[in-house]
């Protein structure tokens, strides 16, 4: 009997396989992290082979801690760290360079060239998205430029190109595949149509051979061709944030949700139209299941969140876990004025600013490490009080009859409760923790058992979803106002660092 779903997830700092039940409750997780690598100041590369081998180890794994046999999985879902860009072989299955990753800046100045005289937005309405470093797309034409022979080879078909999800679907299946979630992360695809825009290609510089098939988010691809899950279909791929919005059962326009992972997310389900962006988000697939229409969002996305606690950890060394900063930060009663803008990458949504670099500003005697503790929380706080802006904004002049009543939040952040209280605080709106943190994979494993029939519907999704905690706003109007205008004085204090 088929009782369990699994889902990979691949991810920016490990990879994952989690077995879920019919009511979406975790059976088994195993994990493996691998290497950030850091060639250069503003680069970031991941070696693509060793993820492979940490995610079919996971495999493995996940059925032996679960006491799951492989016959008992009714299919596997897939999810990913998104723009992180991949190129290989298409007869040996190696990659010709390290994986660029999405937090890599070293296109900016590419992304500028192909701007050119019409500036960052030359492609928006067609993509949904800005011209950045932050896209798949100028990372493969990065590939093709500096890798001895790449564009050549790449024109003779002998090269394949993916996100993550293609190059897991191609060591499991042998097919080069990819969904209308990561193609719409590349710059390449036309929002619309859903397929690779030959113009767009042609502007890039990117040869069609190269790119993979365009499926729907739920549909059977193929089956697992070797190892503990052989035989078993994988039948769900979606981006991790478009995941997590699946999984969080935000299946109706007006619904959003927030993940704090490495980086923040924050997804608005817009309905079966996208809804184009005057305010600095992207417009962006959220899933399609089989056949039936493409369902759309507009997402703010935030480079560093999570990471930053990371940071304070490992590079400052002020903290010995991450565990750590909740106490360390709770001891205060403030911030003591100070602010941490983490700009490592530049700023993302809303202000795509990559020129910018971090910032700790409004520091005085008087603060010490448990006031920077509490700056880096909430930084990311406030950050996302930028993106819900933009939101409201966004609906407002489009008359979208939209409004964030509920922020439902998921991702490693979300034990931390003093974030949570003041994220609550910072937007004036009722915080939400599901019960199943596990939002991300849980979304992978929806798609592939619903094109399965292990579930029958999106009704199931929702009736699954319950809350564990809620946290209201306690603060006053005054302090939120004086919080967000030091908070923006402290971001336009990180702007024209680079040239």
């Amino acid at each position: 009997m088929r009782r369990y779903v699994a889902a990979i997830d691949q991810g920016t700092t490990s990879s994952r396989c989690i077995v879920f039940d019919r009511r979406g409750h975790v059976v088994g997780v195993a994990q493996r992290e691998h290497e950030q690598i850091f060639p250069r100041p503003g680069w970031v590369e991941h070696d693509p082979e060793s993820i492979w081998r940490n995610t079919e180890s996971v495999l493995g794994e996940v059925l032996e801690r679960a006491g799951v046999r492989a016959d008992e999985i009714a299919a596997v879902g897939v999810t990913n760290q998104r723009e992180t860009t991949v190129v290989w072989d298409r007869k040996s299955g190696k990659p010709i360079h390290n994986a660029i990753v999405w937090q890599d800046t070293r296109t900016d100045r590419l992304a500028i060239e192909l701007g050119g005289e019409y500036g960052p937005n030359r492609y928006q309405e067609r993509t949904g998205l800005p011209l950045s470093t932050y896209f798949a797309g100028p990372k493969l034409r990065w590939i093709l430029d500096h890798v001895d022979g790449a564009k050549e080879r790449a024109e003779a078909g002998e090269l394949c190109f993916g996100t993550m999800d293609s190059w897991v679907l191609w060591n499991l299946t042998g097919q080069h595949i990819t969904d209308v979630t990561n193609a719409s992360r590349t710059m390449l695809m036309n929002l619309r149509t859903l397929q690779w825009d030959s113009e767009l290609c042609a502007e890039f510089g990117v040869p069609s051979s190269i790119l993979p098939q365009i499926r729907s988010s739920s549909e059977v691809y193929a089956e697992i061709n070797s190892g503990p899950l052989a035989g078993i279909p994988v039948a769900g791929i979606l981006g991790d944030q478009q995941a997590a919005t699946f999984g969080q059962a935000c299946l109706t326009p007006g619904e959003a949700k927030n993940t704090y992972g490495t980086g923040n997310f924050m997804l608005l389900n817009t309905g079966t139209t996208p809804v184009p962006s005057n305010h600095g988000l992207l417009t962006t697939v959220c899933y399609r299941l089989g056949q039936e229409p493409a369902v759309y969002a507009l997402e703010g996305s935030i480079a560093v969140t999570g990471s930053l606690v990371q940071w304070f950890r490992d590079n400052l060394g002020i903290i010995g876990s991450a565990d750590e900063i909740e106490p360390l930060a709770s001891s205060v009663a403030d911030n003591g004025g100070a602010y941490i803008v983490p700009a490592f990458s530049g700023l993302f949504a809303p202000r795509w600013r990559p020129d910018a670099r971090g910032v700790i500003a409004g520091l005085t005697r008087f603060v010490n490490k448990a006031h920077l503790a509490r700056a880096v929380l909430e930084s990311t706080a406030f950050q996302t009080r930028e993106v819900v802006d933009a939101m409201r904004a966004d609906a407002e002049s489009q008359h979208l009859g939209l409004e964030l009543t509920t922020l439902k939040v998921d991702g490693g952040m979300v034990g931390n409760e003093l974030l949570m209280q003041f994220q609550s605080d910072i937007l004036d709106v009722p915080v939400v923790r599901p019960v199943v943190n596990e939002t991300t994979a849980l979304g992978a494993a929806y798609a592939a058992g619903l094109a399965v029939g292990y579930w029958s519907g999106t009704d199931d999704i929702r009736a699954n979803w319950t809350a564990d905690k809620t946290w209201e706003p306690t603060m006053s109007e005054a302090d939120r106002y004086n919080y967000l205008v030091a908070w923006n004085k402290a971001v336009e204090r990180t702007y024209n660092w680079v040239d």
